[in-house]
């Protein structure tokens, strides 16, 4: 393993055939559009030592585990991200964007890369600090992932270009809300410049602050007092 001094790991959600095969069930109309800006943020992160993750969405052929706002279409659609399986339904990743030895692959049963995986115990066992979030769709997947990464106390970067939607509009708004809510906005040309210091450790940050200004709490008492949580803090 190189070492891996901006802490980083690259995610990337979802581009498999079955999102991003204009014949796919689920096909998103951004997705094709970003395979080579992907591509290049794979080949990126692995020359600079940033651990990659590839999630994948596999359902079950009987469709047991598909979302429940989601079955009709899955249905119709005809059973997509199928393993096992090397149509424009698959679970198959395109050919630029298949892992290779020492890249990491996580199955994900629901939006968030982070809902019901390993990824969390991973990205701390390997002490990463940045998620940086690529793949499709950015209002779901992608979104998601980015609000539990900044709800666990990492750095989030959304790369733009790297993510897609059904239309511009959904990826202006939903980009738009991501900064709002803490991520930073990078493109694949910026991340070639990425670094250690690019991205400020907020939590961190903090962490020393309040560590050299003794401002933690003291902790809770169990003394029978009248003084509520509130007024403790």
């Amino acid at each position: 393993m190189k070492p891996n001094p901006t802490r980083s790991a690259l995610i990337l959600i979802d581009m498999e055939n079955g999102f991003v095969d204009h014949r796919g069930g689920h096909c998103i109309q951004g997705a094709q559009a970003t395979v080579p800006a992907c591509a290049r943020a794979v080949d990126l992160a692995r020359s600079k030592g940033i651990p990659v993750f590839f999630v994948k969405r596999i359902y079950r052929a009987d469709g047991s585990d598909v979302e429940l706002t989601r079955y009709a279409a899955w249905k119709a659609g005809g059973h997509a991200c199928r393993p096992a399986s090397t149509g424009p339904n698959s679970a198959q990743a395109p050919e630029a964007l298949r892992p290779q030895p020492g890249d990491w692959t996580i199955i994900k049963p629901r939006w968030s890369a982070f809902f019901q995986t390993e990824l969390d115990l991973i990205l701390r066992r390997l002490d990463v600090r940045t998620v940086l979030l690529a793949g499709t769709t950015t209002p779901n997947c992608v979104r998601t992932t980015c609000y539990d990464a900044i709800a666990l106390e990492y750095n989030a970067v959304v790369l733009t270009d790297c993510c897609s939607s059904q239309t511009e509009e959904i990826q202006r708004v939903n980009l738009e809300d991501m900064e709002r809510a803490g991520a930073v906005l990078m493109d694949s040309a910026a991340f070639a410049a990425y670094g250690p210091e690019t991205v400020p450790d907020l939590s961190a940050a903090i962490r020393e602050e309040m560590l050299a200004s003794s401002a933690f709490p003291e902790p809770f008492e169990t003394q029978g007092d009248a003084v509520g949580w509130a007024d403790r803090w």
